[in-house]
């Protein structure tokens, strides 16, 4: 177990099973668009992928950083990892074959910043690339969120006691048709315990 934790650190079990399939390959450029301390990046670096992050707090990118000079067969320039928003990155349009977004755009503050930051994500991914987001859902829990329109639209209380911006299968369906999105995998939900749930939303981009 501490062996595979080493080689492949705390990564998402669902962005994982990208890796095995192989939709995410040696020679793509991955951008982690919200990286936080870098947990699903740590194999992407120690194999020698072309990677990329942002995200808004600096701290989190000076951690990125640390970790790819100690894992990367040859350190990455700095300037791959940037303290950014996600809707506002200064990577250029189409800059990763790969972007994830992993446990980001649930912390949208309404309906408005929600659409700015998955924009923010789209613009980034080349034509023919792959999307894999996770983000807090209503599916399964329906009936144990509540609305909090004063909060911002699109927000809710969950059951853990979190405020989430949260999004249903319609929602991400009306989504898919708007951006010209084919979705690869179907929905998957994990509900922990009827207290929160988390979806994956799995596309490829149109060329």
């Amino acid at each position: 177990m501490s062996e595979l934790r080493d080689r492949f650190g705390a990564i998402d079990v669902y962005l994982f099973d990208q890796l095995l399939r192989g939709r995410i390959r040696p020679g793509m450029r991955v951008l982690d668009a919200g990286c936080g301390g870098g947990r699903n990046l740590v194999h992407l670096l120690r194999s020698g992928y072309e990677v990329y992050a942002l995200d808004a707090d600096p701290g989190a990118i000076a951690q990125v950083r640390r970790l790819a000079a100690e894992v990367a067969p040859e350190p990455p320039p700095p300037e791959r990892f940037r303290a950014e928003s996600v809707e506002a990155s200064g990577f250029p349009d189409g800059a990763a074959d790969v972007v994830l977004s992993s446990a980001v755009l649930h912390f949208a503050r309404d309906t408005d910043h929600f659409r700015a930051m998955l924009l923010g994500c789209w613009r980034l991914l080349a034509p023919g690339g792959l999307f894999f987001c996770r983000l807090a859902s209503s599916i399964g829990i329906e009936d144990r969120v509540r609305p909090l329109p004063e909060q911002g639209e699109g927000r809710h209380a969950i059951p853990d006691g979190s405020e989430r911006f949260l999004v249903d299968a319609a929602m991400l369906t009306a989504l898919e048709e708007e951006l010209g999105a084919s979705r690869l995998d179907p929905l998957k939900t994990t509900v922990v315990d009827d207290q929160r749930s988390m979806t994956t939303w799995v596309l490829r981009k149109g060329r």
